[in-house]
């Protein structure tokens, strides 16, 4: 991971970490990225899915896209990640915080050719629900004609990490205030068929896989 002062955490430095193998897991464990640009002078951040393949991520999104039709002229983003495992209160409210796991990416995105577009499109799927991609109707030609997909190296990052209880100043410990953690977690229900589902037709492996794996 090429580093500068770009991705340097520089806010709680301890809680930084650069090693690819952290940043992937927190890759790896959301379910969608929110994309920052400067466009026309000003900010803008969109949030879409995306999925991971070496050091590589894929979005994608209608040929079209305010988005998608500026990264492919080479601008800088960023990216990000997180998620929120718990809420951390502590006895004052100064101290209150969050653990939280969260990546942060810098760099460009570059067009993802016709002819690999649907290996790009089934990274991205497989990210969501694996083994969706086998069980469903591939993009025909007017689909994938509709479909942009950009790349970006994962070669600048950084993961920012907070874990444990609260806390406080040394003096706020003798007060008579309930301090600890709410942990968090994301609930994934049973399956809902679509009401127009033909007759007969049962949940999928990969979704039951999914479910079990996630509840």
């Amino acid at each position: 991971m090429n580093n500068t002062d770009k991705s340097k955490i520089k806010r709680a430095p301890k809680r930084g970490h650069y090693d690819e193998a952290t940043i992937f897991e927190v890759l790896d464990t959301g379910q969608i990225c929110h994309v920052g640009i400067i466009h026309n002078g000003y900010p803008v951040v969109i949030p879409t899915i995306y999925g991971r393949s070496g050091n590589k991520l894929y979005i994608h999104g209608a040929s079209v896209s305010r988005l998608l039709v500026q990264l492919e002229k080479g601008i800088d983003l960023s990216l990000s990640v997180a998620h929120v495992d718990g809420l951390v209160l502590a006895r004052s409210a100064f101290h209150h915080s969050m653990n939280y796991r969260s990546v942060v990416v810098f760099g460009r995105a570059e067009l993802v050719e016709d002819l690999k577009k649907n290996e790009a499109l089934k990274i991205i799927s497989d990210h969501l629900i694996p083994g969706r991609w086998e069980e469903v109707r591939k993009p025909n030609d007017k689909e994938l004609k509709a479909t942009k997909v950009l790349e970006i190296s994962i070669d600048e990052a950084s993961a920012k990490i907070r874990t444990g209880g609260p806390i406080d100043d040394a003096e706020d410990y003798e007060l008579d205030i309930w301090a600890g953690v709410i942990p968090l977690r994301r609930q994934v229900q049973d399956p809902i068929d679509d009401e127009k589902l033909k007759t007969g037709l049962k949940v999928p492996k990969s979704v039951w896989d999914y479910v079990e794996l996630n509840q």
